[in-house]
């Protein structure tokens, strides 16, 4: 199923920001840095701000990302645990800026007991909550350093295609290994997406060789700008994520980026130079398969 998004964009352009952090298992300190981030954006004309995958939280302690787990509804039994202590941080902060704020990658409580789900979630400038994306892509990979990761152990995996409404058009949600998967960016630019979205935290090892190539192909082959969140540097044990958030143009070339050190990548994404790419060259209507 596709979740698409039914706005037209009512502006030409709008200023997008890509956060890049070093999440640890200190929750408080992530928010805190996370925060202090977002206002830098906004300070800077920022209207949507992507934070990075694991945003609150990355480390190797399952027991504890489970316990960090919130819902994104509230509780049927109205025992009161929404929003919870992550969640009502990013809204009052959405509030706070008054933009558009993308929670690359939240630990959302499952159905499972002993999984969480890897959500993507789309606040408001009024602090509700407008899309949300379940990462439908498991990382399951032994890397060439060694390192093993089995992401589908811990995480529930999604089954929607989502293209959240926007006021600038369709924004295509997805999150990290997603990125490997071009037939989930096809669907979304099929759907309306003028923006794809991929918050991440790219391991350093793949991240070297693949992460610029694959988000460039990505803008290239759906002639849509990328906004590419990151989490970067030593998270704790043997976690290394590669950084380099960017904002990529619909010909493929790299806007805004970070490099090895937290901050943020800011550009403006001109909606009328997309529709001149796009009308230039009109692969996506020359399509047949």
């Amino acid at each position: 199923m596709t979740v698409v998004a039914k706005t037209e964009s009512s502006s030409r352009s709008l200023c997008a920001a890509a956060v890049q952090m070093t999440s640890t298992e200190d929750v408080a300190g992530n928010l805190a840095s996370a925060c202090q981030l977002v206002r830098v954006a906004a300070r800077r004309g920022a209207q949507l701000v992507g934070l990075p995958e694991n945003f609150a939280y990355l480390g190797s302690d399952r027991d504890h990302r489970l316990a960090i787990a919130e819902p994104l509804d509230p509780d049927r039994d109205g025992a009161g645990s929404f929003p919870g202590p992550i969640l009502a941080t990013m809204i009052a902060l959405a509030r706070e800026v008054g933009l558009h704020l993308l929670l690359g990658g939240f630990p959302e409580r499952g159905q499972d007991a002993a999984r969480i789900r890897n959500t993507a979630v789309l606040l408001g400038p009024d602090g509700d909550i407008s899309a949300r994306y379940r990462k439908i892509h498991l990382f399951d990979v032994d890397t060439p350093n060694g390192t093993r990761f089995r992401e589908s152990e811990a995480i529930e995996a999604g089954g929607e295609v989502v293209v959240a409404p926007f006021p600038w058009g369709g924004l295509g949600l997805s999150i990290c290994y997603d990125l490997r998967f071009p037939e989930l960016y096809r669907r979304q630019s099929s759907a309306g997406a003028r923006v794809l979205a991929v918050p991440s935290a790219f391991t350093a090892e793949t991240g070297k060789d693949h992460w610029h190539t694959l988000l460039r192909a990505r803008a290239i082959e759906n002639q849509a700008f990328v906004l590419a969140p990151a989490q970067f540097g030593l998270h704790g044990g043997q976690r290394r994520s590669y950084g380099h958030a960017l904002i990529v143009d619909p010909w493929g070339t790299v806007l805004a980026e970070c490099g090895d050190h937290p901050g943020v990548a800011i550009a403006d994404l001109d909606f009328q130079y997309q529709d001149d790419v796009r009308g230039r060259l009109p692969c996506l209507s020359h399509r047949r398969l």
